[in-house]
């Protein structure tokens, strides 16, 4: 059970976040409702009557502006300019669903702090969605579609824990490739995440648990770190090549499936206990093991009043009242997922909102597949969302049938887990989709190349659960604990390496089928994939000759790789550096 104060502090959290979503909220419905008049002022900016020489510039700016690509949105020093820019420009159309340009540079031109302000809390607020909705509900759906299916625990470690825990990097990859045509950004978020944990995560881990002398299985950490140089090696013949064409794809993400083979045969003919995997299932640690403290969260309303009125020194009454407070101002974030992701676990059951989710959750569907299209008349927009209803209904009749108020069901579960599991994906794409587009919208506020933020914030945001977990798993968890946290550490980044860019490449690919899909051209990523695999290589040859122990020269040793290759790359994207021909900074 979590302490009053561990759930004090995700209270906290919990509603700051919450808040925040208000008040951006309130912000955007204003700026949309009330937008200035821009437009007018540049009319009149342009063909007012001015020196010759002063009226010939207006006129080329506008020129520029009409012609150019969104690369040029730096020149422009002006943030009138700067709005209009991003409002006649193709290339500075959002990726998403909300124009963070035309906020940033219309909205909030003259108070440009305020507009960073907004933004970066934004993006904490999508961070904070993402890893929640593969916590609470992804992970959850897995986690019981490995019962229902009767998984062994190497193949469900393998396969669902690598699904679970690399979900928001996969679904980064394939927006940033299908949806925001900024494959850049896709493949070195997935990257820097690999580095980021198979480096720092592991890093940490050996020099906080030197002490201990403990040691990993060899057998199951060389053929983790084997694979995963294959895999690198594999991408790298790729991006050296230039295209992929689709069976290209089909075989690099193959790798995956012959390496849970390998494991699988492994655990059954040589009986291997003790690899990260098996562990993983025979042990019950959850799909995300930083939810654990999210968990306890889902009590009684009693026990939770009681908690805070003991932490607060509050009166019974009073506090009972802040806890509907509370509970309500969690609403905003909690319950549009709540609405359309189908639970039927026994502590969060609940029979109206299992009726709406599956009523509800068709119509998400339509809304989403509206929005995929391009072009999409009135009359086929209006014809997908009367079927969607008339199928949320349906079902929503079925649930309201078949279903107790006590008990979530106890037969024919699978239609009930494939849709929380198909809804999660669905939500996780939409957040997943947005986070891709304010980052590269945040790239060209800045002035460095979207795939910088995605090689660091992204990589650091959707891998800051595995630090945590990780790393508390090896303090607390004994021999065992280090050994499910290592085989994490290179088992998952293998699996977003090689499903998350396998799929964002097959689907590229088939788009263009039979023609071949060219690879972005990004002379850092041959950076990127050295610096990754010297690290793999430090740690094949320092683990072996310290009998498998992990100990500080390991750890030092990964930090000291990752921080000069972090320090490279950061100069270069800032213009201090210029290795290939242009700094590159855009």
């Amino acid at each position: 059970m979590a302490t009053s104060p561990s759930l004090f502090r995700f209270k906290k959290l919990s509603l700051f976040l919450n808040l925040s979503f208000l008040l951006l909220l309130t912000l955007y419905l204003k700026t949309n409702l009330f937008p200035p008049n821009l437009n007018s002022t540049l009319f009149h900016l342009s063909y007012n009557i001015r020196p010759p020489t002063t009226t010939i510039s207006h006129l080329r700016r506008l020129s520029d502006i009409t012609t150019n690509g969104c690369t040029g949105l730096q020149k422009y020093t002006d943030n009138k300019y700067k709005c209009f820019y991003v409002k006649t420009h193709i290339g500075c159309r959002p990726k998403g669903y909300i124009d963070y340009l035309q906020i940033f540079y219309c909205n909030f031109g003259q108070f440009p702090i305020l507009g960073h302000f907004v933004l970066l809390l934004w993006l904490l607020v999508l961070f904070y969605l993402l890893g929640n909705t593969a916590a609470n509900y992804f992970c959850s759906s897995l986690e019981s579609l490995s019962k229902i299916l009767k998984l062994s625990p190497t193949i469900a470690g393998v396969t669902l824990l690598s699904l679970g825990n690399g979900a928001p990097d996969v679904f980064a990859s394939i927006v940033s490739f299908t949806k925001s045509g900024n494959g850049d950004l896709g493949l070195n978020s997935v990257l820097g995440g690999a580095f980021f944990v198979s480096s720092i995560v592991v890093g940490i881990i050996s020099i906080v648990i030197s002490s201990h002398r403990i040691s990993v299985d060899k057998c199951s950490f060389i053929r983790d770190a084997l694979f995963f140089l294959f895999s690198l090696f594999s991408l790298l013949l790729i991006v050296a090549i230039g295209k992929i064409n689709l069976w290209g794809a089909i075989c690099f993400t193959s790798i995956y499936f012959v390496y849970v083979c390998v494991v699988s045969a492994m655990h059954f003919f040589c009986g291997d206990k003790d690899n990260g995997a098996g562990h993983v299932g025979e042990t019950g640690i959850p799909l995300l093991g930083y939810i654990g403290e999210e968990k306890p969260v889902l009590k009684s309303a009693l026990e939770e009043q009681d908690q805070i009125a003991n932490f607060l020194n509050l009166n019974p009454e009073i506090c009972y009242y802040v806890a509907k407070i509370v509970h309500v101002l969690e609403l905003p974030l909690y319950l549009p997922r709540r609405l359309t992701i189908p639970v039927v676990s026994e502590e969060s059951w609940s029979k109206p909102y299992a009726v709406l989710s599956v009523t509800l959750a068709p119509v998400l569907l339509a809304a989403l597949a509206n929005t995929q299209r391009e072009n999409v008349s009135l009359r086929s927009g209006l014809v997908t969302y009367f079927t969607a209803g008339l199928i949320g209904m349906v079902f929503g009749n079925l649930a309201c049938v078949t279903t107790k108020k006590s008990s979530p069901p106890k037969r024919c579960l699978f239609p009930w887990l494939a849709g929380g599991f198909l809804m999660s994906v669905t939500w996780t794409y939409i957040i997943a989709e947005e986070l891709v587009s304010l980052l590269v919208s945040l790239g060209h506020i800045i002035g460095i190349n979207p795939s910088v933020l995605g090689l660091t914030v992204l990589a650091w945001g959707n891998s800051l659960g595995d630090l945590i977990a990780n790393v508390a798993m090896a303090i607390n968890g004994g021999a065992d604990g280090a050994q499910i946290a290592i085989s994490g550490c290179y088992a998952g980044p293998m699996f977003n390496v090689l499903m998350g860019l396998g799929l964002s490449l097959g689907f590229s690919s088939f788009s263009e089928y039979p023609s071949s899909f060219e690879i972005p051209g990004d002379p850092s990523l041959y950076e990127t994939l050295g610096f990754l695999m010297a690290g793999l290589l430090w740690a094949l040859v320092i683990l072996p000759k310290k009998n498998m122990r992990l100990d500080k020269s390991l750890g030092y040793g990964l930090l000291t790789i990752y921080f000069c290759f972090l320090f490279l790359r950061l100069a270069r994207a800032f213009g201090l550096l210029n290795l290939h021909g242009s700094p590159f900074k855009v």
